[in-house]
């Protein structure tokens, strides 16, 4: 099968903006009353949207001590667990443990490595959308900008400034909340319609068959 071609960044800005979810839809529980919240939503969830961020490295030999934030999302809302709090790391393990919910997300190789590390337990149930693309003849990494082109017609943006910021920080701004929520949005979303899309790639594909004599 010949490797397709993915949407290019120029070409992905000439869509539709991606509907990124509203501030009040992102959660960063900090009490127990929002742990318990987050644990009622997240667990009666059938599939989540799964990303993690970590403190940047700069200098060569430092020592890595992420993923710092794990972030989790239904369609409607996100949540993000952040790792130095006891509680967020209970319910991040218990979450990614689940056999019953699908974690959905892109480039998930390295979080395979790293968060049995971090979180002392092994990852349950987690798939990897990149791979799901490769099947159907795009690149190994497609990542999730170009999935919300392909899938969605939306455009994806992606702040590099706000991706090497300090995930790390107790207090994270509005723009890395932003960005997290939506790193995990987007495959949510996309896991919905991309059974339909899917479909309708093959469809297309697919030689077209000429009809049997007799039939028009």
């Amino acid at each position: 099968m010949p490797k397709l071609k993915a949407p290019s960044k120029e070409d992905s800005a000439l869509l539709p903006h991606f509907a990124e979810l509203p501030v009040q839809a992102i959660h960063i529980p900090q009490a127990p009353a929002e742990f318990d919240a987050a644990y009622a939503a997240l667990t009666a969830a059938r599939f989540l949207g799964f990303d993690t961020e970590s403190k940047p490295l700069f200098n060569a030999g430092q020592h890595d001590s992420g993923p710092h934030l794990v972030q989790l999302a239904t369609t409607q809302q996100a949540w993000l667990l952040q790792l130095h709090h006891p509680r967020a790391l209970e319910l991040t393990r218990e979450i990614l443990g689940a056999a019953h919910i699908c974690k959905i997300g892109f480039g998930l190789d390295n979080d395979r490595q790293s968060l049995p590390r971090r979180l002392g337990t092994e990852l349950v149930n987690v798939e990897d959308l990149d791979r799901r693309f490769k099947q159907l003849g795009y690149g190994p990494s497609i990542g999730v900008r170009a999935a919300v082109a392909l899938v969605l017609r939306q455009n994806f943006r992606k702040s590099k400034r706000t991706s090497t910021s300090n995930w790390a920080s107790p207090q994270l701004t509005t723009a890395q909340c932003r960005y997290a929520a939506n790193d995990a949005h987007a495959p949510a979303v996309i896991q919905t319609a991309l059974q339909h899309w899917e479909e309708h790639q093959l469809q297309r594909l697919s030689p077209s068959r000429s009809p049997r004599p007799g039939q028009r």
